[in-house]
């Protein structure tokens, strides 16, 4: 070995131990701090203070944990000074901890004071910790990283791992905590158990409320991204709203990015279900915010979708809702039902029902500035509209139209009876039930209603509908049979397919018992022997001996059916030995 390499070698060698040295004083340093950390909880006295100590020692247990993970000993001399400043600073407050678990100290103003030193001295170390990753001197490409547990991983392995990540977030450069941060979501994504690790982490919630207000639209795009999905479970909501965040969504919403602004309204969308939040939203100015969002145009259909969500379930309060309707909100929504954007059109529909429902003045408005043609639009046949889309519409102008005959008339006028004609016979199952439920509102408002429903083709429809596997579907088209055979008119048009009796006729043979169905069939058939032909059908079918049978059972509708059909008969007898 040469002569100039000795010191080389020497030098590497001093470097090694220093290192080493350093890696031990640090993991003394987070242990002691561990300690002093579980200590603090029994204290009962100037719980405050010592919850602010806490979370600083929480804080730079992080940050040592990640200069512990560092492997390059270029970085020695840094540390060299910070890691024994720390160690005298958590020592004097172990010594304050023990005085305060023994109530040994001497006055309460003096160790008030003494703790205060205490978080302004923690607060100190946590910015220079903070400042050497700012300054670049240990950088991500330095430390060590944590590889992600695999699928099946203990808690304690995930845990370690989301810790790591939160040391990231804190004290790394805005490029690791970004990535910090795709990271954590990829975890919460993955297995919703995982939340649950994430909130009992340190305080991980506080730290990404905190990335809402970030200046760098990437970390706060991603930090919108997480808390929305935290939002979607109901025992950590509490969680979220104690930690301030409905402030931060709302500075997001007015003048973060558009990706930012989706994961804020769909955060708030989650949060103020029920009306909850309600007010604090509003005191934020997220009605303003939101409102603008929905009429600008300027935003495409997911964001203005999640915001009419939010406003959806804002309109409950009273207060909230006037504020809206002032500020034309109306004319907002009535316009965004047009909206070919499903989402968009689903949301704002719900709004305009919620904000009409059980408000008379406010019910009129909606009618007032064209809301019925909205609705209408979205059940044209020919249009690729969602059925969701068409369950909104049709629930809508049931709540919208059915408390005023001008309504009504309007809806006639509009070509109303066409669409819901198509979707009777057409619509998939949920939609057709709701054409019914319709169809069946209409039978109810006027004899020129039953009149346009027989001659629309309504009830051969509702026939096919008698023996539906619904118990509910089958009882709303009787109901709306019998309504429409009461109008002559069409009980004439009804009796003219000699299918229609006989169908009938069997269905009250299958009905087990006296069920309020069974009551509807027999009530349709007393209607239709007001009419010769259907007497003459009912008579002369092979269900009759079924009929006496019921009436023999005493039952009311039966015993007047076979009184009418026997007096018949007996007409016919005389009759025809009268011209014998």
């Amino acid at each position: 070995m040469g002569e100039e390499e000795k010191p080389k070698q020497q030098q590497h060698q001093s470097s090694t131990e220093s290192f080493t040295a350093m890696k031990s004083s640090i993991r003394q340093a987070i242990e002691v701090i561990s300690s002093l950390i579980s200590l603090s909880h029994s204290i009962k006295v100037f719980t405050v203070k010592w919850q602010l100590i806490r979370k600083k020692l929480e804080e730079l247990s992080s940050g040592l944990m990640a200069v512990e993970n560092c492997d390059s000993s270029e970085n020695t001399a840094v540390f060299s000074g910070l890691v024994p400043s720390i160690l005298v600073t958590v020592n004097e407050c172990y010594d304050l901890a023990r005085r305060c678990v023994d109530l040994s100290y001497s006055g309460k103003l003096l160790m008030q004071s003494d703790l205060d030193v205490m978080v302004a001295k923690f607060d100190r170390h946590v910015k220079n910790l903070s400042g050497i990753y700012t300054a670049g001197i240990l950088n991500h490409g330095f430390a060590i990283v944590v590889s992600r547990p695999g699928p099946g991983a203990c808690k304690d392995d995930m845990r370690f791992y989301i810790r790591d990540l939160l040391t990231r977030m804190k004290i790394g450069d805005i490029e690791m905590k970004r990535q910090a941060l795709v990271n954590l979501y990829e975890v919460v994504a993955e297995d919703e158990r995982h939340v649950k690790l994430v909130v009992e982490v340190g305080d991980i919630v506080n730290v990404l409320v905190g990335f809402l207000d970030s200046s760098e639209m990437g970390i706060q795009e991603e930090a919108s991204k997480i808390v929305s999905l935290i939002s979607g479970f109901d025992l950590y909501k509490g969680i979220l709203v104690g930690a301030g965040i409905i402030g931060p969504l709302n500075r997001v919403l007015e003048s973060g990015s558009d990706l930012g602004k989706e994961g804020a309204a769909r955060c708030l969308q989650k949060l103020t279900v029920n009306s909850d939040n309600a007010w604090s939203v509003s005191a934020h100015g997220g009605v303003t915010a939101l409102l603008k969002i929905c009429s600008s145009g300027d935003f495409g259909g997911v964001l203005i979708g999640l915001a009419c969500g939010v406003l959806r379930n804002l309109v409950g309060v009273e207060e909230i809702k006037r504020f809206m309707v002032e500020e034309g909100a109306i004319a907002t929504f009535i316009k965004l039902a047009k909206s070919r954007e499903e989402i968009v059109q689903i949301n704002s529909i719900e709004f305009l029902q919620n904000i009409f429902s059980g408000d008379e003045p406010v019910r009129q408005m909606v009618v007032r500035e064209g809301g019925i043609r909205a609705l209408l639009r979205a059940l044209d046949p020919k249009s690729e509209t969602p059925s969701k889309t068409r369950e909104v519409t049709l629930r809508a102008i049931d709540n919208l139209c059915f408390a005023s005959q001008n309504c009504i008339n309007m809806l006639m006028n509009y070509g109303f009876m066409d669409r819901l004609f198509f979707f009777l016979r057409n619509g998939e199952v949920s939609v057709q039930e709701l054409a019914l439920k319709v169809t069946f509102r209409l039978c109810g408002t006027s004899e020129e209603a039953k009149k346009a429903l027989g001659d629309a083709g309504f009830m051969p429809e509702l026939v096919k509908l008698l023996d539906a596997k619904s118990y509910e579907v089958r009882e709303m088209a009787t109901e709306a049979l019998s309504s429409l055979v009461s109008v002559p008119k069409n009980r004439k048009r009804f009796v003219q397919d000699d299918r229609n009796i006989g169908f009938l006729l069997q269905l009250l043979d299958q009905e087990e018992g006296i069920s309020g169905n069974k009551k509807l069939l027999l009530s349709i058939l007393m209607s239709l022997t007001s009419c010769n032909s259907g007497r003459r059908k009912i008579a002369s079918s092979g269900y009759l001996k079924n009929i006496e049978k019921l009436a023999e059972a005493e039952v009311s509708d039966a015993k007047t059916l076979v009184r009418k059909l026997s007096t018949n008969r007996f007409r016919s007898m005389l009759s025809g030995f009268w011209h014998s």
